[in-house]
């Protein structure tokens, strides 16, 4: 792939939030979804690539969405695979809460898992506990070994795990064994990312979420030098047959290497609403201020990108030439 490439891609996921944080705390979550997907598609249009959707938003969301096997891009350029989540936090922006975001994955053709669109059962963590993880084993068992490679007690380590009712026994386990825990109300993609940040203090994450998240979440820890395991999770026989068309293996472990191929794959993000890790979008008079992060693995390059974006020169977030 092309090094310019990378801050091309920042200019999606800019676009996306400006677009989203407009809804914020509206209690719209499919217009702020609706925003963030067409002003998405718009930028994507402009990007000197040939993209192809291989694993993005669906049925789950009942929302517009980029679909599995839409092409993106001028149709000139590196032929590759896209991940995207143009608003991930729906929820999250139409109450105004904590660490939403735009974010996409691209890696060379052929590279990304291709897989529909449900839920996946995910570990995550940062460089000092690679190799150490097992999403086979027990909570405790992950929770012992994170501790003992990043040189803690358990009750220091944190885990950070979607709030859900289906996560009820293992935030049960997580506080049997004495952890500390951040329940997260949506965002799973900015919970993984975050073990490979000291400043944001999580340790793993556990928990199923959907597995778009998982894919672009496996792109980013890659860029890092993280880890992320997952296991595709069927919730009908029609899930299960489609993931047998695409000739998966639903009780496979998916490693890194499953989910991101290779050597060469670039992380975007921008906020849309304040988070640990990203600053939310915040619009003054005449321009809108983003904070991203882009990233790539061949070169572990992680920069942080500050924008101000004149709202008059470009009112719909794009400029064609």
């Amino acid at each position: 792939m092309e090094r310019s490439l990378s801050m091309e891609l920042v200019r999606v996921t800019e676009a996306a939030a400006l677009a989203s944080a407009r809804w914020m705390g509206r209690g719209l979550k499919i217009e702020a979804d609706d925003a963030a997907t067409t002003a998405m598609r718009d930028v994507f249009d402009t990007i000197p690539m040939k993209g192809t959707v291989v694993i993005g938003e669906g049925e789950m969301d009942e929302a517009p969405m980029l679909y599995i096997g839409e092409k993106l891009g001028t149709g000139y350029g590196p032929r590759v695979d896209v991940a995207v989540d143009p608003l991930e936090g729906t929820n999250i922006v139409a109450s105004g809460g904590w660490n939403a975001i735009a974010v996409l994955a691209v890696a060379d053709h052929g590279h990304l898992l291709n897989a529909p669109d449900m839920y996946m059962d995910k570990i995550a963590v940062g460089p000092e506990a690679v190799g150490q993880i097992d999403i086979n084993a027990s909570v405790l068992d992950n929770l012992k070994a994170v501790a003992k490679a990043k040189n803690k007690n358990i009750e220091d380590v944190v885990a950070t795990i979607l709030n859900r009712e289906r996560h009820a026994g293992i935030i049960e386990e997580l506080r049997s064994a004495g952890a500390r825990i951040k329940l997260i109300g949506d965002g799973d993609v900015a919970g993984a990312i975050n073990t490979a940040f000291d400043a944001t203090g999580v340790d793993i994450l556990f928990g199923s979420g959907g597995a778009p998240e998982g894919v672009i979440a496996a792109v980013g820890l890659k860029c890092l030098g993280g880890e992320i395991q997952g296991r595709l999770l069927p919730q009908s026989e029609e899930e299960a047959e489609r993931c047998r068309a695409m000739n998966i293996d639903v009780n496979k472990v998916l490693l890194m290497e499953d989910l991101v191929r290779g050597d060469d794959a670039i992380f975007a993000a921008t906020g849309v609403t304040d988070g640990e890790l990203l600053k939310g979008v915040q619009f003054k008079a005449t321009y809108g201020e983003t904070h991203s992060l882009v990233m790539r693995a061949r070169s572990g390059t992680v920069r942080f990108i500050e924008g101000n974006h004149s709202l008059n020169k470009k009112p719909n977030l794009v400029m064609k030439s």
